[in-house]
């Protein structure tokens, strides 16, 4: 390799570096790696081939090595001494010779299997670096931008940084429109390699995306100061969340709510109007029990004497309606939130035989 041609071989490494942001190092060692298994075929693919590439010196140089005997038996890995005093002249017996290599003789088989390693290597380090980027996001809030939606399938596709990443229709929140060139919120549900490159579950209906909002919104939250403590949620319509204050001064409703409601607000905007209850939550169940149930009040809460983690709940007969909800959402997440089975009635009394109760 001339000098002019070594020094266009190192700016090109360079401008990889700056431009894929894939260390020259690594290109390097792929370029090595390529030129050994090519040259190593005029060897009968022995591993008497070596390649050394040094980006901050500069320096390339390929070599086969030899060790010197008496009588060859085989010319890939054998030379004479005559011959081995040509390139170290105090070879003799026993020694190992490095032959330098002219790289322009390698050839045009070289040549191609060099760039496809290459180009492998580059696809491979981009892989990599996506990997470890979104690695580090998993279970994280990132912003998107919306570049495509499937008419057909309602499936999105968000460019993430500089690469696109599929939101699936099942992922996205009911009744939520999609617009090309919209700027939104996604969570990171999972990360995993796959042969094709890392893949990413993202989701907007995941309870994780509420959580993350809220520590971004509420810096006692994001602090450590409250805890969210649990989460359960029916995307587009209604979430429930229980927090708990670890200093006493500090009211956890209060903060997540935000003067005026403007944190909450926030969070609802960013939602596209989904309701938020925010509760107290305590070690207690039969006081936990009767937070989640809110906004309805709870006269009491009795639990089944077999560990069963079923309850019943009474509560009054003009609350009874909004201590379930529509369609039984406000005690099924109640009961989703807490991890309990909740039987609600009436103060007035059980349910007749021919009407049944509510349970979730």
């Amino acid at each position: 390799m001339t000098n002019a041609n070594k020094t266009e071989f190192f700016e090109a490494l360079s401008f990889m570096e700056k431009e894929k942001g894939i260390p020259a190092e690594y290109l390097a060692e792929k370029i090595a790696a390529a030129i050994v298994v090519s040259v190593k075929k005029d060897y009968g693919s022995k591993d008497v081939v070596f390649c050394n590439i040094d980006c901050e010196q500069k320096t390339f140089e390929a070599f086969v090595r030899k060790t010197v005997v008496e009588e060859i038996e085989d010319p890939d890995c054998e030379l004479l001494p005559e011959e081995a005093k040509t390139y170290k002249k105090s070879a003799k017996v026993g020694d190992t010779v490095d032959i330098p290599l002219d790289t322009r003789a390698f050839g045009r088989i070289a040549a191609q299997t060099a760039k496809h390693v290459i180009r492998q290597g580059i696809r491979d380090a981009e892989r990599g670096q996506a990997m470890e980027e979104f690695q580090s996001k998993n279970q994280e809030l990132v912003s998107a931008v919306v570049h495509a939606v499937d008419p057909r399938t309602g499936n999105a596709t968000l460019q993430i940084g500089g690469a696109e990443y599929l939101l699936p229709k099942i992922e996205q929140v009911p009744g939520e429109e999609l617009r090309e060139g919209e700027h939104i919120k996604v969570f990171i549900v999972d990360v995993f390699e796959t042969e094709h490159g890392p893949k990413v579950k993202l989701s907007r209906t995941h309870s994780g995306l509420v959580k993350r909002l809220f520590e971004t919104e509420v810096p006692e939250i994001f602090d450590g100061v409250i805890e969210v403590k649990a989460i359960a949620r029916e995307a587009g319509s209604r979430t429930k969340m229980a927090v708990l204050s670890h200093d006493e001064q500090i009211d956890p409703i209060g903060s997540c709510i935000g003067p005026r409601g403007t944190r909450v607000a926030k969070i609802v905007e960013e939602l596209e109007g989904e309701k938020i209850d925010i509760v107290r939550y305590s070690d207690d169940p039969v006081v936990f029990i009767g937070e989640a149930l809110s906004p309805a009040k709870v006269l009491k809460v009795e639990m089944e004497p077999d560990g069963s983690r079923v309850c019943h709940v009474t509560v009054p007969d003009g609350q009874l309606s909004l201590a379930i909800g529509n369609k039984g959402q406000n005690v099924r997440l109640a009961a989703r939130l807490t991890g309990w089975k909740i039987d609600i009635r009436p103060e007035s009394g059980f349910y007749g035989e021919d009407q049944p109760e509510d349970e979730a």
